[in-house]
């Protein structure tokens, strides 16, 4: 009885004997083989090269100088009465609410402003709508660890101020290749584009570019190229063998960055970040202003030097900053409790004999227990 069953097995069987494509096959690899195989193995040979420099990931052309953004007081003085109220509903995933109320300014009229923000390991989504009406959002998706796109928008009555932003950024091993677009066109491909590349060639040095494409008509096409430099310290050694113990701070190792771009109009921008201590950063901006005569005005030859330094403490943040014009700034947020801090801002414009201040207020509050924002990272358990 096993003899027609052994049969009916083998009869199932499907031959593995060559195709009738097979020659062919053989045929557009032979021909093929003498081009490319030594490509491939001039690729594979430039490969292992790079891998034997040690070289390491860049990071994007947008964030090449956001360390010293951090220091410096661009993107945090204000001046008039400010008040920011967050309501933290979930911690994981993180889920807020905000309310902003902003009044005294001199260069904006009073404002308020309700937002939302969702976030977890892979997903950021941020709204909100001000008492104009006018919408904004943020979302960031990130699909793997080397590919993220991000999507901006504004919503508004106001002509010609709506817009929307879709980037994406793929971070390779020793690489970061990005590609913005700005109120893009489906159809005939208009809007602002903006490509950009930034390798690591050594371990400290990268090098890179950036190409705005100004395509606001089908018929009109410009665009501009500004080439971008990057250089780090030495990694310390050491750290890569200190083990990290929770609950602590990681001991601390100096650390420094400089970069340098060169931008169409032929002005350079170079700024350098130093990290002093684990409590003190320094950071250093300088612009040159070159500007030819023409019907918006006369010929400019100028430049700018900012120097910035920021201080931690252990319940509160001082910023710092003097420039080359006469201009002196200073930020401070001043934590009483871990849900409330109170901001103090003031700029002195000598050359202009001009001043501004601000004052403000931080509240967060939570509707978890103690015991769940010990567990969410939140609080530090007594």
């Amino acid at each position: 009885m096993a003899a027609p069953s052994v049969s009916a097995a083998s009869g199932s069987e499907k031959p593995s004997g060559p195709t009738a494509f097979a020659p062919y096959l053989d045929t557009v690899a032979n021909i093929f083989h003498p081009v490319a195989g030594p490509v491939m193995n001039t690729y594979g040979r430039f490969h292992g090269w790079k891998e034997s420099m040690g070289l390491t990931q860049p990071g994007t052309v947008e964030n090449l100088t956001r360390d010293v953004q951090q220091v410096h007081l661009a993107n945090w003085t204000f001046d008039g009465a400010r008040a920011d109220v967050a309501k933290v509903v979930s911690a994981n995933p993180a889920f807020q609410l905000t309310h902003s109320f902003s009044l005294g300014s001199t260069t904006r009229p009073p404002a308020y402003n309700f937002g939302a923000i969702f976030a977890n390991a892979r997903t950021f989504l941020q709204g909100g709508v001000d008492g104009s009406g006018t919408v904004t959002m943020r979302a960031n998706q990130t699909w793997a660890p080397s590919d993220i796109t991000k999507i901006q928008a504004q919503l508004t009555s106001k002509p010609g101020q709506s817009m929307v932003q879709i980037e994406h950024d793929h971070l390779g091993p020793h690489y970061t290749f990005s590609w913005k677009s700005m109120n893009p066109g489906v159809l005939d491909g208009t809007g602002i584009h903006i490509a950009s590349l930034l390798h690591s060639v050594s371990p400290r040095l990268s090098l890179g570019f950036e190409t705005v494409i100004q395509h606001p008509q089908p018929s009109i096409l410009e665009t501009a190229t500004s080439y971008v430099a990057k250089l780090t310290s030495l990694p310390n050694p050491i750290a890569a063998l200190t083990p990290v113990v929770p609950g602590q701070p990681a001991p601390f190792f100096p650390s420094w960055t400089a970069t340098a771009q060169l931008q169409p109009s032929g002005n350079v921008q170079a700024t350098y970040y130093q990290r002093l201590s684990d409590k003190v950063d320094v950071a250093l901006d300088l612009q040159t202003i070159i500007q030819p005569a023409s019907m918006m005005g006369p010929a400019k030859r100028e430049a700018l030097a900012t120097l910035g330094a920021k201080y931690d403490f252990r319940m509160a943040t001082f910023r710092g900053q003097v420039d080359s014009a006469g201009k002196i700034g200073m930020y401070l947020e001043q934590r009483f409790t871990p849900a409330f801090a109170f901001l103090v801002a003031g700029e002195i414009d000598h050359a202009k004999n001009a001043s501004k201040f601000g004052v403000g207020i931080m509240i967060e509050s939570s509707s978890m227990t103690q015991e769940e924002m010990i567990a969410a990272g939140m609080l530090t358990p007594v």
